[in-house]
């Protein structure tokens, strides 16, 4: 097959890797709302079938562009959805049995490259002068990788802090609007013992709440999310301070220093803060639960500008949206 050959393929599969997921968003909401296992199976069906096309069109995107295929923001989001969707299925759906996040993950990837395609999108070229480096390869799949990781955390943060607030009127309806009690959004006392994930179910496990109103909510307990967003973010940010330190070795060699307030120096240095401030508060009595989820979303915040904005509006030598 020739070069062009390669492109069409690349182009043709991470099109039918968009409507996959698209499909696979659909059911999983499906899923969440009618709880029938048949929406949940075509769900994962089709969203690992989306995967293994977002892979061939990885794949043939390095083959049509003769280099591994993260050179500019349309290849690194092209990964980035891969990695996210690979990392919901293997993690959530695989290690832990969290049946109904799927949609919302799917849309997150939907999200990834349908930007990907409306503002990124480039034929295969050939590589910028500074990008022709072997740190390319360890620089940039350390970052990305660590931005699926945080990515998903950040999204699990945003829907622990719908549940809870859910939980808590319902138990202020059932105490006639008297304080409800803390429930267990964030037991950081413990996080080596392994949630109340139920294989086949998401309710909550000895929860206060009923289980009809939960049933209706629809989301995992509190708790379970809350894990979950402390897992991928715990793991997320030392792969982003690998990254950011190769980085560093990397402009050393290309412009001669290590670092230069560049905007997307900056900005890395500014998330790497945020989620280190993250991590620090869960470690702290005194900022668990909504406290410590508002600091990760600030840090998803400064992820979006480190990853979109840098790329699409602000110049400097990391501006690799074309």
């Amino acid at each position: 097959m020739s070069t062009s050959d390669w492109a069409r393929v690349s182009g043709d599969s991470f099109n039918a890797a968009l409507f996959a997921y698209i499909a696979a968003m659909v059911l999983s909401f499906a899923y969440l709302a009618f709880r029938r296992t048949s929406f949940h199976v075509g769900a994962l069906v089709v969203g690992a079938a989306g995967l293994a096309a977002n892979g061939v069109s990885i794949v043939g995107r390095g083959i049509a562009a003769g280099r591994t295929p993260w050179g500019n923001m349309y290849e690194y989001s092209a990964l980035l959805t891969f990695l996210i969707v690979l990392g919901y299925l293997v993690i959530v759906e695989w290690r832990y049995r969290v049946t109904t996040l799927g949609g919302f993950v799917y849309a997150f990837a939907i999200f990834t490259m349908a930007m990907a395609v409306s503002f990124f999108y480039v034929g295969p070229t050939d590589l910028l002068p500074a990008l022709n480096s072997y740190w390319r390869q360890i620089h940039v799949t350390a970052m990305i990788t660590a931005s699926s990781l945080l990515g998903i955390g950040c999204l699990f943060t945003v829907l622990y802090l719908v549940k809870v607030a859910a939980e808590r009127r319902q138990i202020e309806a059932l105490r006639g609007g008297h304080p409800p009690p803390i429930l267990g959004g964030s037991v950081d006392a413990d996080l080596d013992v392994p949630p109340d994930y139920v294989p086949g179910a998401d309710e909550p496990v000895g929860s206060a709440a009923p289980a009809e109103p939960a049933r209706r909510i629809g989301l995992p307990p509190s708790a379970t999310l809350d894990r979950l967003a402390y897992r991928f973010i715990q793991f997320g940010f030392p792969i982003w301070t690998f990254g950011v330190i190769c980085g560093a070795i990397w402009a050393q060699q290309t412009w001669g220093r290590y670092w230069g307030w560049d905007p997307k120096e900056t900005w890395s240095f500014i998330t790497w803060t945020i989620f280190a401030g993250y991590l620090h508060a869960r470690a702290t009595a005194g900022w668990k639960g909504a406290k410590a989820a508002s600091i990760a979303l600030v840090g998803f915040f400064s992820l979006l500008i480190t990853y979109y904005a840098v790329n699409l509006w602000i110049a400097g030598l990391h501006t690799y949206a074309k």
